[in-house]
């Protein structure tokens, strides 16, 4: 309590004013004793002729008195402070265990009550905070009810759609084998190819956006656990594995031993992966992909880099949102059905490693003349929160 600036103003005026009433208590009581005795003396001298010797006696019983009206209102005043702070320190109690409780509603806690049925100040604020968490804790239900239903939704109009797209998969791939046996179509055998592949990307698509729309309804729960940051690497890139070959990209990963951070393997895989993608189809053939794995004291740090044509300046502050589709590099044939042409790749990413506590930053490489050399992806896992 003493350590509210406030609180110690207050304490000091009141020991002020305390002094000063004990002065003037002391001043005034003796100044009227004298001025009684005084009186008295020269109406003694009138009657008798000399002062009485009682009333000499009783000169020095008025500076007693003095002193004892000095020490009422010194223990007047100090009451009056010692109550004063004792009520403040209950008044301070009191914030303080609603301050606590304050805390445990922003970490999440939902049975928590605020309210004091005694009256007061304090009670009629700890009811109006009652009432704003008790609408507070409605409005989440209401907006979790509601992505919880798109995500319904999603998963809905996501099962709806694979079943076409199977049989569309198998009638193509049917249709293609009697053509390829006849010998006679290669431009047609070559356009269904085509549409197998695009079948397959927009397979990942509806896939990319069912998980986007789990995590921001909270449906999919992340495991917290050690994460090897050698096995995440190694996982992330063995389904790529193929596709840089034929590329003709080269892979390169320089992992510290034993690095490694809390979190979810199967999930960082999924994010790591759709960065190690996007790296690979904007890099020229010939190109290389790394990836830098250290970890300190503070965090485990990775780093992507690629050896391509880097991010257009004014797509790198949207690289990471939705949807969003930069000038920059893109294949307009291709990407529009490929999932991270038309921006969900990374920003799955993003929404993954930010529900793990990490941070996601992208930014370009230079060479020393200044020209962009590359992209560089940042994925940091902190080891605590600080």
């Amino acid at each position: 309590m003493l350590r509210n600036r406030e609180v110690r103003r207050a304490i000091i005026a009141c020991l002020i004013v305390t002094a000063l009433g004990t002065a003037a208590a002391y001043l005034i009581t003796h100044s009227a004793v004298l001025k009684a005795l005084g009186d008295a003396r020269v109406t003694a001298a009138a009657i008798n002729g000399t002062p009485s010797t009682a009333l000499a006696a009783s000169g020095s019983s008025g500076a007693h008195a003095a002193l004892l009206a000095a020490a009422c209102a010194l223990a007047t005043g100090l009451i009056v402070t010692v109550i004063f702070m004792a009520l403040t320190n209950r008044r301070y109690r009191d914030l303080a265990k609603m301050a606590a409780n304050l805390d445990r509603v922003l970490a999440g806690e939902r049975d928590i009550r605020l309210r004091d049925m005694s009256e007061g100040e304090l009670a009629i604020l700890s009811s109006e905070i009652d009432k704003v968490i008790a609408r507070l804790n409605l409005t989440v239900d209401e907006l979790q009810t509601e992505k919880l239903a798109l995500s319904d939704a999603l998963a809905d109009i996501s099962h709806q759609l694979k079943t076409p797209l199977t049989s569309i998969a198998i009638s193509t791939e049917l249709i293609r084998d009697r053509l390829s046996s006849r010998g006679d179509s290669e431009d047609l055998v070559e356009r269904l190819r085509l549409i197998q592949t695009l079948q397959a990307r927009v397979e990942d698509l509806v896939a990319a956006l069912l998980k986007l729309a789990r995590i921001d309804a909270g449906v999919i729960k992340l495991v917290c656990g050690k994460v090897d940051a050698r096995e995440l690497v190694r996982r992330s890139f063995e389904p790529l594995a193929i596709a840089f070959d034929i590329a003709d990209v080269r892979f390169d990963a320089d992992v510290q031993d034993g690095a490694s951070y809390d979190g979810d393997l199967t999930w960082s895989v999924e994010a790591l992966e759709n960065i190690l993608k996007n790296c690979m189809e904007h890099t020229p053939a010939g190109g290389c992909v790394s990836v830098r794995v250290h970890e300190d004291v503070l965090a485990c740090r990775i780093r992507i880099e690629d050896t391509g044509s880097g991010i257009a300046e004014a797509d790198l502050p949207h690289i990471f949102e939705r949807f969003y589709r930069g000038s920059h590099g893109t294949d307009t044939a291709s990407s529009e059905v490929n999932p991270t042409g038309v921006g969900i790749g990374l920003a799955l990413s993003k929404s993954l490693v930010t529900a793990q506590g990490g941070t996601l930053t992208a930014e370009n490489l230079r060479g020393e003349d200044g020209k962009i050399t590359g992209a560089a992806f940042d994925l940091v896992f902190f080891k605590a929160i600080v």
